[in-house]
């Protein structure tokens, strides 16, 4: 396509999207973060650089001194893993269009999707979205994910010091290990331990050396893995946009640090059904998670205790008000017979499964992930790529429809009522979305008075992927499955597009071939010019290698868009090698005009009982506050709100 047949396209794009446009207010992107130790919430680890910070102050914590050397940054940013992600099994997302677990990869491999809507995978889903992290903490494929005896491991290319010019260190928060050569200067590689493992892995065998650090900190005979070194992932996950949550007014977000929501019997989540301890769910019973005091100087390590980690909820409640007209903040198209509502989260559609099943949540039947109120009798639909395709929810003539089954498992939908605003305004409409979110980036209050920050950046992301299909919708030249591909996105309502993220999964080759390129690039003029995300893009090969490779990669990056007036962008995606492209997927970072007040509620119960505060935060305004717990505090659940009355 040529690049006047591209700005035609997304003019065409454009205009459908800003068919029903208002001015855009709500909350974007609010985030808290309280002074507990350990887990003070999102605002302190929702971008590499508010992670990054905390990691330091954890390490130093521990040790006395800022991390300084690759060494310290990289044991910083497992020990912060290690007591936030814990080895457990996650519902595959439908990436492919072919069925959820189905296709020619169903692992959870983009890092803030697993860190926020789950917090939980098996060992090489894990390793991989840590790669990521390791990408932005050390450099270009700098960590890589490894083969072993029944396991994935991670190995981190360290320099400096003992490291010299480079050498791989094993790096293992999946099993709670690493490794020191006796004298304790430096950490090993997989095939070092290997050859001495009987020695080496021995948590008795000179214990000075580890330097505090556990070996097999989860159970003893782990490192027993390490016999075998297998294949090589390299760039095996990738970061898109940071999570951020836009709340129009009329939806409110509830989240709740422990399963149950308000009855304490509502179980919902995506992942395989435990039931260890006879609680629904998935739970891990050997982690660091919920006692990060035992990482560090503890011979026993972590111990078994049943639900020692679990899931948690996050519940976006929108009765949108069709009188004030304030329910278009959430139309992406409207007429005189039907109005459509988006809907997208950081977090992924949670499911209660209709029998005690370990996979129930993929059965059908199951129930309170999207419930949907109101007295109208009018259809419903729903569509999951961006209203290329519709599903048929029914009609909404019994009070209540549950549509559980048509979105679980999912971070975007589309729902479409089937009359007009009119009709609509006297019906009580509202809806409730279920989310499954991680409970180690919830903000937990601290005893005697507990101390929180406050921030929304105004800004909020549009989404054209991971899913394949749901990326379709915007390819608009090349293809999937071929060497290039250029994706189209615009904000919902023509808002300044302030950044974007964009990312690729890539069939490289195995061995992967070094002298290979890999492209980004954006354009925010219909294609006359365009400026790099991502380039000279290569995978490097490093040190000593097993004799097997994963046969694929992934590219990513992201940029600020300078342009003062851009609302809409193209993603190109590109390589030397003529390697196809399996999906790509891009993420558009808009600023909202006008931002609404935030009503920000905490509740607790201490030893005085059940309590709630809530302080009101002017519109794009920091704040800082202190709740008035007493002791013995748990952190029930917190709030985000919408404040009316409060727009220019």
């Amino acid at each position: 396509m040529t690049s006047g047949a591209i700005g035609r396209a997304m003019i065409g794009l454009l205009a459908l999207a800003m068919a029903t446009s208002t001015a855009t207010a709500g909350v974007g992107d609010p985030q808290v973060s309280t002074d507990h130790p350990w887990y003070p919430g999102e605002l302190a680890c929702s971008t590499f650089d508010r992670l990054f910070a905390s990691q330091a102050v954890a390490f130093e914590r521990l040790m006395g001194r800022p991390p300084g050397s690759d060494e310290d940054r990289s044991l910083a940013s497992w020990l912060w893993r290690s007591t936030h992600y814990w080895h457990g099994q996650p519902a595959d997302l439908d990436l492919w269009g072919f069925g959820f677990g189905t296709g020619p990869d169903p692992t959870i491999r983009e890092y803030w999707t697993g860190l926020f809507a789950f917090g939980f995978g098996l060992c090489g889903t894990t390793h991989a979205q840590w790669c990521a992290e390791i990408e932005e903490l050390l450099g270009h494929a700098r960590g890589r994910v490894v083969g072993v005896r029944g396991h994935n491991s991670f190995e981190a290319w360290l320099t400096g010091g003992p490291y010299g010019g480079g050498r791989w260190a094993l790096l293992d928060h999946d099993i709670c290990t690493v490794v020191f050569d006796p004298e304790g200067r430096r950490l090993l590689s997989i095939p070092e331990i290997r050859a001495d493992l009987d020695t080496l892995a021995d948590p008795s065998h000179l214990p000075d050396r580890q330097r505090g650090w556990p070996l097999g900190g989860l159970h003893p005979d782990d490192p027993e893995a390490y016999d075998r070194y297998t294949t090589a992932e390299y760039l095996a996950g990738y970061a898109s946009a940071p999570p951020m949550v836009h709340l129009r007014r009329g939806e409110v977000l509830r989240r709740y640090p422990e399963p149950g929501l308000d009855d304490g019997r509502t179980f919902a989540f995506w992942g395989l059904n435990d039931r260890n301890g006879d609680l629904p769910g998935p739970e891990r019973s050997r982690t660091f998670v919920n006692q990060p005091d035992r990482v560090f100087r503890n011979p026993e390590g972590s111990g078994y205790r049943p639900g020692q980690a679990r899931f948690a909820n996050a519940v976006y409640r929108y009765a949108p008000d069709f009188g004030s007209g304030d329910y278009r903040e959430g139309v992406v198209a409207e007429d005189e017979s039907s109005v459509t509502f988006s809907f997208s989260t950081p977090y992924v559609i949670a499911a209660s499964p209709p029998d005690d099943e370990p996979w129930g949540v993929l059965d059908d039947g199951c129930r309170n992930g999207l419930v949907v109120r109101g007295w109208v009798d009018c259809p419903v639909s729903v569509s999951i790529d961006d209203g290329r395709t519709w599903l048929d929810a029914g009609r909404l003539d019994a009070g209540a429809l549950d549509l559980t089954d048509l979105v679980k498992g999912r971070q975007h939908y589309l729902i479409r009522f089937g009359a007009g605003a009119e009709a609509l305004a006297d019906a009580g409409l509202s809806w409730m979305t279920v989310c499954q979110a991680n409970s180690s980036v919830l903000p937990r209050l601290t005893d005697d008075g507990s101390a929180v920050t406050f921030l929304a950046s105004g800004r909020a992301v549009t989404s054209a992927g991971p899913v394949v299909e749901h990326a379709r919708t915007h390819l608009v030249s090349g293809s999937f499955d071929s060497p290039r591909a250029t994706l189209s996105l615009s904000t919902p309502s023509g808002e300044k597009a302030v950044a974007v993220h964009a990312s690729a999964h890539v069939r490289s080759g195995n061995p992967p071939d070094p002298e290979v390129t890999y492209a980004i690039d954006c354009s925010t003029d219909g294609g006359i010019s365009w400026r790099p995300l991502a380039s000279d893009w290569a995978i490097p090969r490093r040190g000593e290698e097993p004799d097997d490779f994963w046969s694929q990669s992934f590219c990513w990056g992201s940029a600020p868009i300078g342009a003062d007036d851009a609302s809409s962008v193209l993603v190109r995606f590109s390589n030397t090698g003529g390697k196809p492209y399996a999906r790509c997927e891009a993420q558009l970072v808009y600023q909202i005009p006008s931002p609404d007040w935030t009503r920000v509620t905490f509740a607790w119960s201490d030893d005085s009982g059940d309590r709630s505060h809530a302080e009101v935060v002017p519109g794009g305004e920091q704040a800082t506050w202190v709740v008035p717990t007493g002791s013995g505090v748990q952190t029930r659940w917190v709030e985000f709100e919408p404040v009316a009355g409060t727009r220019e």
